[in-house]
């Protein structure tokens, strides 16, 4: 029957144990959020047992503060032993929800094991790695010169491969290919490829952008494909249709352009880009708008009600310095927004290949 939004605040007062804490834990929980994702990582954090860790902390830092960065490790590598124990011990937890069969199917049908094995077949014979095909499994040896033997990307193969090691995005070596930061740039050799399923009329370049805006702690991109033709004309529609092609079928280079013919091609999608990616950086923008009128609408709420607790304290000279006090943290508080509110953009060519 409540028709109205309730906020739950918690304070705590800067320069303090218990603030010093609150920093600390948030820090390296974060990096077992990035390590583990939100679902596993706020099951294990709101449940009983850790609320007792995170209260047996605060009473042993209060006592000796000394201690503070110890007795944080320590908790953080009970929760990561615990994050460890429920991600091995998902698969066998049961679910009341009704099976699906034709969304079971529909996972099964999926195209990403055989993007991920491509990617990461391509990854290693681009990186310095070996790839190494032996019947239906990969035998890989990582840049980093580690080994992998009997690898398969595909749930099916790892049932009927004794021994098999399967390779998904959860792995941290794939994922590190994935996060991996690459970018083309002017005057690179332009790779001519010949895409099988194309008509003969579409000839240009193919390219593909990364588009980002970020500040401090706030970051959010897209990828946009992008298909230039010859006649000066981009084709959106086509673009993505040499996307999927790209995903989907074996492609070989055929030959390079290079040159002054490449820094050409190059500048001419760069100014297709920048005109293209206008609308996608602009609903980023628009997002990061939202979400900084929706932290000063919580800013501003949670320093009236701190602002009615102070006023309604007796003493004049208390009530006065905490005022002060109070004002000094909402100025503090605006210069972070202001600066929040300065993005950096960011265009960045990730492949770019003549088609023909």
């Amino acid at each position: 029957g409540q028709t109205y939004a309730v906020r739950a605040l918690n304070f705590v007062f800067e320069d303090t144990v218990e603030y010093r804490v609150r920093e600390v834990l948030e820090e390296k929980l974060a990096i077992i959020l990035n390590d583990f994702g939100v679902d596993k990582t706020g099951d294990v954090l709101d449940s009983a047992q850790a609320g007792q860790l995170f209260d047996d902390l605060y009473m042993e830092t209060l006592i000796n503060p000394d201690n503070l960065n110890t007795k944080v490790d320590e908790v953080v590598s009970r929760v990561q032993q615990q994050l460890v124990v429920a991600k091995e011990s998902a698969a066998i937890y049961q679910t009341n929800e009704k099976l699906d069969p034709t969304a079971a199917q529909q996972l099964i049908d999926h195209p990403i094991p055989h993007w991920i094995e491509r990617m990461t077949v391509n990854y290693l014979r681009s990186h310095g790695g070996i790839a190494q095909k032996q019947d239906k499994a990969w035998n890989l040896t990582l840049p980093t010169g580690e080994q992998l033997n009997n690898v398969v990307f595909n749930a099916t193969l790892a049932a009927a491969i004794p021994g098999a090691q399967h390779l998904t995005l959860e792995d941290t070596r794939i994922r590190g290919m994935v996060m991996a930061k690459t970018s083309f740039t002017a005057g690179q050799p332009i790779p001519y490829l010949a895409i099988p399923g194309l008509s003969v009329d579409i000839q240009g370049f193919w390219s593909l952008w990364l588009i980002a805006i970020s500040t401090e702690d706030w970051n959010q991109q897209r990828i946009m494909p992008l298909f230039l033709h010859d006649n000066g004309r981009v084709f959106l529609p086509t673009s993505r249709h040499i996307w999927e092609q790209l995903l989907t079928v074996e492609v070989e280079i055929q030959q390079h352009l290079v040159g002054e013919e490449a820094i050409t091609a190059f500048s001419k999608t760069w100014e297709a880009a920048l005109v293209q990616g206008k609308s996608i950086y602009e609903e980023l923008v628009r997002k990061h708008q939202l979400q900084l009128d929706q932290e000063r609408e919580k800013s501003t709420y949670a320093f009236a009600a701190r602002r009615r607790a102070i006023e309604r304290i007796g003493l004049p000279q208390v009530r006065d310095y905490r005022l002060q006090q109070l004002a000094r943290e909402e100025q503090a508080g605006r210069e972070v927004m202001r600066q929040k509110a300065n993005v950096t953009p960011e265009l960045r060519p990730l492949l770019l290949i003549r088609v023909e």
